[in-house]
């Protein structure tokens, strides 16, 4: 078996081993595909692995030798399912790899909104703390989380973990899922979408991106949350509309905004959220501890190993 991986750097930028795909096949691994290179790095794989680089129908159409498309991630929107269902190739996709890392990802950029830990370090760094009359200053209002509402939208691994992160520091949670209703957890209220826009202190984006959730936040539902509310995204940037979000930070509809994810990676020159009042952003890197992506590698080998012998697992089509 010819396996392809096309943009292999995404996952594995150096630090890790590819050794479990050679054991399976002859393996070919590109660090980037452009666009314009996609088919011709794609031509004769019997595996095809991407896990950003967009696996289309006219793609799929061009690869008669295509057995088997592997996604190095847990969204599968890059690869057109019904093309590949129509040839019955099945997709598959690692699911909750990093679950870990991306509940610690959360309130990594919380407690950054609440603490300002980086504002203050920096302030000491400069000297200010050395010149300070005060044995204590403090540069920006900080926040206690301790009773207040954590809401969470989308209840997979993901909200579950952010559920119990929260339930262990004091606060209350309320959660909106369109498929998960029973927890056994009595700490955990389901409410409306509507109610958990209204009473969330903390408002986390744990859902996919579907036609559902596609701009889910925007000038109307921002309207509805408090103005001390603060927002947190590591989902996908599409749920957001941005503009939206921009306007309601500079005005102080909400308090402030943690994103981890944006609707074009990377962002384009002149994004709205860049520079937004009060909006932390990093570079899309709560999947990317070095533990979450050796198991990604891992489980990746494993659903090729599975397939190989006839018993195909995490097939999203």
């Amino acid at each position: 078996m010819k396996i392809v991986v096309l943009d292999g750097r995404a996952v594995n930028p150096g630090d890790l081993s590819w050794d479990s795909f050679r054991l399976l096949g002859e393996l070919r691994v590109y660090e980037y595909t452009e666009k314009e290179d996609i088919f011709e790095h794609a031509q004769g794989a019997d595996i095809l692995l991407t896990n950003k680089t967009p696996i289309n129908a006219e793609l799929i159409e061009k690869l008669p030798q295509l057995k088997y498309i592997g996604v190095l991630a847990t969204g599968y929107n890059v690869v057109d399912t019904k093309a590949a269902r129509s040839r019955g190739i099945p997709i598959t996709n690692i699911p909750s790899y990093c679950t870990a890392g991306v509940a610690q990802m959360i309130f990594a950029l919380l407690l950054e909104l609440c603490n300002h830990v980086s504002l203050h370090n920096a302030s000491v760094q400069r000297g200010e703390w050395q010149k300070s009359k005060d044995f204590s200053y403090f540069k920006a209002p900080l926040i206690e989380l301790e009773g207040k509402t954590m809401g969470i939208i989308g209840f997979g691994n993901i909200g579950q973990s952010v559920a119990k992160i929260a339930l262990a520091m004091g606060m209350k949670v309320k959660a909106y899922s369109r498929t998960v209703k029973y927890t056994g957890n009595p700490g955990i209220k389901w409410v409306s979408l509507e109610e958990i826009f209204g009473e969330s202190d903390v408002l986390s984006l744990n859902c996919p991106l579907t036609a559902e959730t596609e701009r889910l936040i925007n000038r109307q539902s921002l309207a509805l949350m408090k103005p001390s509310a603060l927002l947190i995204n590591t989902s996908r940037g599409g749920v957001i509309a941005e503009e939206d979000l921009a306007a309601a930070l500079n005005a102080g509809i909400i308090a402030g905004a943690g994103l981890d994810v944006l609707a074009t990676e990377p962002p384009a020159k002149g994004s709205p959220l860049i520079g937004a009042r009060n909006c932390i952003i990093t570079p899309h890197i709560a999947w990317a501890s070095k533990a979450a992506r050796e198991r990604l590698i891992q489980s990746a080998a494993q659903n090729i190993k599975s397939f190989l012998n006839g018993k195909t697992q995490n097939v999203v089509n």
